[in-house]
């Protein structure tokens, strides 16, 4: 009998650091039904894996008892991605634990200015109960050391009872329980006062490791706010308004000058140039015409647009990049997976090396108790593993949230590290290093000017959808060349089009289909000889029997294609040119580009090369449109996506560069390795003031201020390093 697998995705308020994530994994995991959990702080949410009976009320509860408030927020089966349904049991908020924000770490939710949350309201109480702890040490010192304990117990009772909380349900060893032993250990060799101060600084470094995760959090959100609550649509004639997130796929919705797009789709009518920047941050809008595609979210900034809706608000682009950084977030890097396995072992040491030293000193030495013991409750402090735990986590998910704003989706912690690693990188030709459509590159009159030729050209193709005949008719558009249909028009299977235009009969044919009516000499011969070479497609222009021209057409490299190239050249990394296109036109491509070649290829033969490139020690990534180069998409290491965002794209590569710029690729590079320096900073800081301020409480230098001082400026620093990387902007095509 087979059991049905379901997955249920949880908004967890509260939660702002790998610890608390580590808790619930724990906690949740032991629960009867679970058979996998993923959490994303950042996020803020649990996606948990059951096979259908788990009761999601003791879920909350469950959650609950940890300090966090929680509520299922989706629901579906879990091998079914994206069809997902709202549940029909939602779980509130308000059934979270009685004293908000009273329960350590972090309970409450994060919404508002952060002077306004719980736990800010918590560290401002126990700061306050200390400085009146203080004013009353100096006017009744009959009151030491009871005023500094009541202070500490205001911010510790929460703090005991997440511990208390994380070692039933499987996390004995935590910064709470560290904490605990370290303040009451305090108290009783009558350091109160220093273990009043140690829970207010505990307090405040926790305050602050939620501002900073609330920064990320948001940087999120604000994708979400860029969609518009409402939308013009077009019905039976009439205009409506209808709530945005209610469009479906072949509306038509109007975009007014200053209108925020609605949804994604194709503009059926009407010019205009779009504001892109929300979404691809390019600082120059784009003209818009019928026939180009527009994202729910750009703004539109002079004409009225219609546009046919192609995606329903929950599958659009800001929707999707919103799920997949959020699923991304998820999944843990190497690295991440290291640290959560060293801090398993890490955090019972350092209690075990605080106890020794606490110990063995006044047993075999007869050294003073009360000094060494409070020395061991310095070192219990300094070993909190809050800033090594965090160091990988917030730096990956700044990085994740930095490139889903520029159009740069990377499935997880895991691609996002290894995109470093990439030192060759091969590209399809078609739609991923050119436009996938010809232009006219070349007017060559013979007789009369370029425009007149143009002219003619057009009239015979107007009404065409051939993409040649699409290329002609655009230059003349760009060129305001003002033309009529032809008369008597018509094709010839494999070789042009004939027609006639102001009594003169007309024929555009291929080369060979002209040397057929008319004698191309010698001259002529050669300079389409030399267009061929250059990977260009020619047709030639017959009027009244002579030729009247020539007009050489081409599938363009992207404007930033060669900028792109040249990135990843300098970036250490080769590139080369897989293709299905001809020898000629795919070497023309290639050199302009500064790239090496390979042409005339099928699916297989992708596949089989980029095989080869990895058996070579090569670290490969492929980059393609996810549909034909699917094979070698699966066999390079880092499968890349280029386009518009397709369903396909999405789901066959392991990244995806949204927007269809080359120089983006070079980009997802730039941005692992700027990551994984960032963690080895943060790694670095986080131990090295660690073992220096380890070394200086043995000796005696520093107690247990400095202690705490050193944890919580390690987590702070360590946050505040990894947040860097939301500002990354990129390089840009000059």
């Amino acid at each position: 009998m087979t059991v049905s697998s379901s997955r249920t995705r949880f908004r967890v308020e509260g939660m702002d650091c790998a610890s608390c994530a580590s808790k619930i994994d724990t906690a949740i995991r032991r629960m009867p039904s679970v058979a996998d959990v993923k959490i994303s702080v950042v996020a803020g949410t649990m996606t948990v894996e059951h096979d259908g009976s788990l009761d999601l009320d003791a879920v909350s509860r469950k959650v609950s008892g940890l300090g966090y408030r929680t509520d299922p927020a989706e629901r579906g089966d879990a091998g079914e991605k994206g069809d997902r349904q709202e549940p029909k049991h939602r779980r509130s908020a308000e059934n979270a634990s009685g004293l908000e924000g009273l329960h350590g770490h972090d309970h409450a939710p994060q919404e508002g200015p952060w002077w306004a949350t719980a736990k800010a309201r918590l560290t401002i109480t126990c700061g306050v109960a200390l400085a009146v702890a203080f004013v009353m040490a100096k006017l009744f010192p009959e009151t030491q050391p009871w005023g500094f304990i009541v202070a500490m117990a205001i911010g510790l009772i929460p703090i005991a009872r997440r511990a208390l909380a994380g070692a039933m349900n499987g996390s004995p060893f935590t910064i709470e329980t560290l904490m605990t032993i370290a303040a009451v250990g305090a108290v009783v060799i009558d350091a109160a006062e220093e273990a009043a101060v140690v829970v207010v600084l505990f307090l405040v470094g926790e305050l602050l490791e939620g501002i900073a995760t609330g920064r990320a959090r948001a940087s999120i959100r604000a994708l979400a706010t860029l969609m518009p609550k409402t939308a013009q649509v077009e019905r039976n004639g009439a205009t409506e308004t209808m709530a945005a997130e209610r469009l479906a796929v072949d509306m038509v919705v109007l975009a007014r000058p200053g209108d925020r797009v609605p949804a994604d789709g194709i503009v059926i009518s009407g010019e205009s140039a779009v504001d892109e920047a929300p979404i691809t941050g390019e600082s120059v809008p784009k003209r818009k015409e019928p026939g180009d595609v527009v994202f729910a979210g750009t703004i539109n900034q002079q004409g009225v647009l219609r546009i046919r809706v192609t995606a329903a608000a929950a599958d659009n682009t800001i929707s999707r990049i919103i799920t997949l950084v959020e699923e991304a977030q998820e999944t843990k890097a190497p690295t991440e997976r290291f640290i959560d396995r060293f801090a398993k072992y890490y955090t019972p040491g350092v209690m075990v090396v605080a106890a020794l030293i606490a110990t063995l000193p006044p047993l075999l030495a007869g050294a003073d108790w009360s000094t060494w013991v409070y020395r061991g409750l310095a070192a219990l402090l300094i070993g909190c593993p809050c800033a090594l735990v965090i160091s990988t986590p917030a730096a990956i998910a700044a990085a994740l949230s930095a490139g889903a704003r520029r159009g740069l989706l990377m499935k997880g912690g895991a691609v996002l590290e290894n995109l470093g690693k990439v030192d060759s990188v091969a590209f399809d030709k078609t739609g991923t290093l050119t436009e996938g459509k010809p232009k006219v590159t070349d007017i060559v009159a013979i007789a009369g000017t370029e425009h007149e030729v143009l002219r003619l050209a057009a009239a015979l193709e107007a009404g065409s959808s051939h993409p040649l005949a699409t290329a002609i008719l655009a230059e003349a558009e760009e060129r305001k060349v003002a033309f009529a249909a032809a008369s008597e028009a018509g094709a010839i299977g494999g070789k042009g089009v004939v027609g006639t235009v102001d009594g003169v009969k007309l024929f555009l044919a291929s080369p060979r289909a002209a040397a057929e009516q008319v004698v191309l000499d010698q001259a002529l011969s050669t300079r389409i000889a030399a267009l061929n070479d250059e990977g260009k497609t020619v047709s030639v222009l017959i009027a009244a029997n002579s030729v009247a021209g020539l007009i050489a057409m081409r599938d363009e490299p992207r404007d930033d294609a060669k900028a792109g190239i040249a990135a990843l050249h300098d970036l250490g990394a080769e590139t080369i040119m897989l293709t299905g296109d001809n020898r000629r036109t795919a070497k023309a491509i290639a050199v302009s580009l500064g790239m090496e070649v390979r042409s005339e290829l099928m699916p297989q033969d992708k596949q089989k090369i980029v095989g080869e490139l990895r058996r070579g020690g090569r670290f490969v990534a492929k980059v393609g449109d996810g549909i034909n180069d699917a094979p070698a998409l699966a066999a390079a290491d880092i499968g890349i996506a280029m386009g518009g965002g397709t369903d396909v794209a999405l789901e066959t590569a392991d990244a995806a560069v949204l927007h269809g710029r080359v120089i983006d690729v070079a980009n997802m590079v730039m941005l692992s390795r700027l990551t994984m320096r960032n963690i080895f900073q943060n790694i670095t800081i986080s131990l090295g003031l660690k073992a220096v301020f380890l070394v200086t409480t043995v000796f005696g230098v520093t107690g247990l201020w400095p202690a705490i001082l050193a944890d919580t400026g390690a987590t702070v620093l360590v946050t505040a390093n990894a947040m860097r990387l939301l500002g990354w902007k990129g390089i840009t095509a000059s």
